[in-house]
């Protein structure tokens, strides 16, 4: 990995624990400067410390690496523009974007408070925004482009018990990276998304059983492979990293259509859409069924 990222300058949110640590490390590993971005907040986003992100810079100079920490709110314009204004200074560009930040506020749909909401949203789908939006802004006006890298999770697209807000905001961030990399490509900005799955404080409070997981420092490397010039025909994507293994997902499209000359009825849509059109399955909804009868079976006494 040395050399691979040489003299690059990264920002990475949320960089202070986690896979953003990893991250971090690994980036440094591979040459680049580092602006360590992370707000020091618990999960719950209280108790904002500046020391997280700078534990992560004293290991990267210990490592021989150039670093620097900035804690500030990237789900504002202003702590977006405090991050990149800090990878310009340190090293006179700013070459790519990580957007690991986030916090939970779990609660089912029918309980879940607007604050509860807004916070998971602002945090993760506007962090993403102000991040992208403030160093595109620089990446397209400097030679070699840059690499927008998001963070979402399987979750934007099999949805979530009791994290609605979450899953919005990770399918937005996709919706996002989407959007980024058609409208950034011809001026040689790349955005691409990485699912993890991976043992975090996050992944600790998942409600159902993960079928695959791996660790944080198995995500960076896909990290490091994206941020770098091998990786300037790769756009608009978004890959799993768990463990051993990296997959693709499929981009969205229409499965089935029906047609008719003319303005459908209720009756006639009725008649045709289950054998014509019908439905895709949501695979998520069975695992939850599946868990809920294995736990009710459980609960029964011996006859």
């Amino acid at each position: 990995m040395s050399g691979y990222l040489q003299d690059k300058v990264v920002a990475v949110t949320g960089g202070g624990r986690g896979i953003g640590r990893c991250v971090a490390l690994d980036c440094a590993r591979a040459g680049a400067i580092v602006v360590v971005a992370d707000f020091g907040v618990s999960m719950d986003g209280s108790e904002p410390s500046s020391e997280i992100a700078q534990s992560v810079v004293d290991e990267i100079i210990a490592l021989g690496g150039r670093a620097v920490a900035v804690a500030s709110d990237i789900s504002t314009m202003a702590g977006a523009q405090a991050v990149v204004a800090a990878a310009i200074e340190v090293g006179g560009r700013i070459d790519g974007v990580v957007c690991v930040a986030g916090i939970l506020r779990e609660r089912m749909l029918f309980n879940m408070e607007e604050n509860e909401w807004d916070d998971v949203v602002r945090v993760h789908l506007k962090g993403t925004f102000t991040m992208y939006r403030t160093a595109s802004a620089v990446m397209r006006k400097q030679e070699g482009g840059g690499s927008l890298i998001g963070f979402t999770s399987g979750v934007w697209a099999l949805g979530s018990v009791s994290q609605p807000n979450y899953a919005a905001a990770k399918g937005g961030i996709v919706s996002l990276n989407y959007s980024a990399a058609v409208g950034l490509h011809r001026y040689g900005v790349r955005s691409n998304v990485i699912a993890p799955v991976a043992r975090t404080r996050m992944s600790a409070n998942v409600p159902t059983t993960l079928k695959e997981i791996g660790d944080p420092e198995d995500v960076s490397p896909m990290v490091v492979y994206l941020l770098s010039d091998k990786a300037k025909h790769i756009t608009g994507q978004v890959y799993t990293v768990v463990g051993g293994k990296i997959a693709v997902w499929s981009q969205p499209k229409e499965q089935r259509a029906m047609y008719k000359n003319g303005r459908w009825t209720p009756e006639e849509i009725e008649e045709s859409i289950d054998s014509v059109v019908g439905f895709e399955e949501l695979p998520f909804l069975k695992t939850v069924e599946d868990q809920r009868t294995a736990a009710a079976a459980k609960d029964k006494p011996n006859a």
